[in-house]
């Protein structure tokens, strides 16, 4: 029950990442239909008849198993998601993996700090393009320093992300395979504030 359920609009553009309890709520509302890996859009009851054996997961009830739907569409709801990614702390660790982007470790965020990679004291913004992870020894070394005064090098430049971190682990793969086709429509934003200059 704590897996994640891919919600889509009515035009199939992901919205946001919602519980199994959730999803389950939806369908049997019927404000929501749940598609299976051929793009057939089920109901809850049509839903409930499809077999649950292995590899789907299901939840079982006294009497049956029911699948666990991975990608549920909306029925009525139009909106069309934001495409801006939202400029934040989380979204960035996201973006570089929690992985300091001079010396290449991955750590725990309670380790990692952002930096500016042209510092503020010479100009540099607080931008996507600007701020990467960083651990905090390679912070301190690099100081108030550009990475080529400090002697230290990118591992790859930083840029604004052209997916959404809400829908993708730490290090950008998808969680459910069935929701690939739907990823890359649009981005959406997604929680934590923006990150201000």
């Amino acid at each position: 029950m704590s897996s994640s359920v891919l919600v889509l609009n009515r035009s199939y553009q992901p919205i946001h990442v919602t519980s199994i309890k959730r999803a389950f709520t939806l369908l049997v509302l019927g404000v929501a239909h749940a598609l299976d890996e051929e793009m057939r859009a089920f109901d809850f009851d049509s839903w409930s008849q499809l077999s649950a054996t292995a590899p789907y997961d299901a939840i079982h009830t006294v009497t049956s198993s029911i699948r666990v739907p991975r990608v549920i569409v909306l029925q009525l709801y139009d909106r069309i998601p934001r495409t801006k990614v939202r400029f934040s702390r989380a979204n960035i660790y996201a973006r570089d993996g929690s992985t300091c982007q001079y010396c290449g470790k991955c750590l725990p965020r309670s380790m990692l700090n952002l930096d500016h990679v042209v510092p503020r004291a010479f100009g540099g913004r607080t931008t996507w393009e600007n701020v990467v992870c960083c651990c905090v020894p390679c912070n301190l070394r690099k100081g108030a320093r550009t990475p080529e005064q400090a002697g230290m090098r990118l591992h790859k430049r930083p840029a604004r992300p052209t997916w959404t971190p809400a829908f993708r682990t730490p290090g950008g793969k998808v969680l459910h395979r069935e929701w690939l086709p739907f990823l890359g429509l649009a981005d959406a934003a997604y929680w934590n504030a923006e990150l201000q200059e």
